[in-house]
């Protein structure tokens, strides 16, 4: 926290009058409770440059003129064709206002800061109007408050071969396309769910409908979405519905499922982001089975083309398949 106050218009001229006295700079100081520095750096910026004396009243006006231009503009987005572009991003495909100024910057258009994003959302430039509904609850979180330390997993626990410990370090550093985490998504009531895998490196999702959360059902979607896809290690949540991993391994040869331990999200951190992404399209509560096929594959794409700070601002879908789109 700064605690740094600006000279006053009356200290000014109380300092000027001493300072012709023959008063030091750091008896001044002391008598402002100011650092010496301060009373240089005033008379040093603000003196004529030819007579080198100190004027309180034209020192005044330049330090006025100087808080003018050092304040944030008040209309930083009246450029109404990159707000339009910007507000497009942020509300039809729910990119994150630094993930609009990385990708911009990237394809070399010319942006604003994130932080001006952020004003601008929170002054209500970007509200829908005629509604109540306001823009920032399109930000990811919404304030809501995630599992407290002592909440405890009750899900099915179950034998584990290779604990996450075991998997090998070229999937731990993310060398290599082919290393998958995998989770479902619920819907309401807890029939419908979508089984998700992101891949480690690219972090590029791949995502079926299930329509129950069983070990057969989720296997088999888990199948159809991994075929022809590189493949060589998943990493999988301690969920019942992985139960079934073995009869996937003797199915997928020469892939090896790993489990963190217990209560351990953050180990599957990159699956767990994408699955509170994917439910900017699918919130909890909704019931699955009301989606199409189409829409389901609209939010994955949405995804896979959306940039990620941690690439660059590259979109999953470019570095898995190695190539460069135009997306702005």
């Amino acid at each position: 926290m700064c605690h740094y106050c600006h000279l006053t218009s009356k200290e000014r001229f109380i300092a000027s009058a001493l300072f012709r006295r023959g008063y030091s700079m750091s008896f001044i100081a002391k008598l402002f409770n100011r650092s010496k520095s301060t009373i240089s750096r005033e008379f040093r910026r603000n003196s004529n440059p030819r007579t080198h004396r100190y004027d309180p009243q034209a020192a005044q006006k330049k330090y006025e003129q100087r808080r003018k231009k050092c304040r944030h503009p008040k209309i930083l987005l009246s450029n109404s064709t990159l707000l339009l572009k910007i507000k497009d991003k942020f509300l039809n495909h729910q990119w994150s206002p630094e993930q609009i100024v990385g990708r911009m910057k990237q394809e070399g258009v010319p942006c604003v800061s994130c932080r001006t994003i952020y004003r601008a959302i929170y002054a209500h430039l970007f509200d829908e109007p005629g509604t109540e509904r306001r823009a920032a609850r399109k930000l990811r979180h919404r304030g809501k408050r995630r599992h407290t330390k002592r909440y405890e997993e009750k899900r099915g626990k179950f034998k584990v071969i290779h604990p996450l410990a075991e998997r090998p370090e070229i999937a731990n550093q993310r060398r290599r396309i082919g290393d998958w985490e995998a989770d479902t998504v619920m819907g309401k009531g807890g029939k419908f769910c979508l089984v998700t895998l992101v891949d480690r490196m690219s972090r590029y999702l791949l995502c079926g409908r299930s329509p129950a959360r069983t070990t057969e059902e989720v296997g088999a979607v888990m199948l159809q979405c991994l075929k022809n896809q590189p493949i060589y290690t998943i990493t999988a949540d301690r969920g019942s519905e992985f139960a079934g991993y073995e009869a996937l391994e003797k199915v997928m040869v020469g892939v090896t499922f790993y489990f963190p331990p217990p209560r351990h999200p953050q180990d599957r951190g990159t699956n767990e982001n994408t699955n509170g992404l994917l439910r900017e399209y699918f919130p909890k509560g909704t019931d699955l089975s009301k989606y199409t096929e189409e829409d389901i594959r609209k939010a994955i794409n949405e995804l896979n083309h959306r940039p990620r700070k941690c690439l660059g601002y590259r979109t999953p879908y470019e570095v898995y398949y190695q190539r460069m789109l135009h997306l702005i």
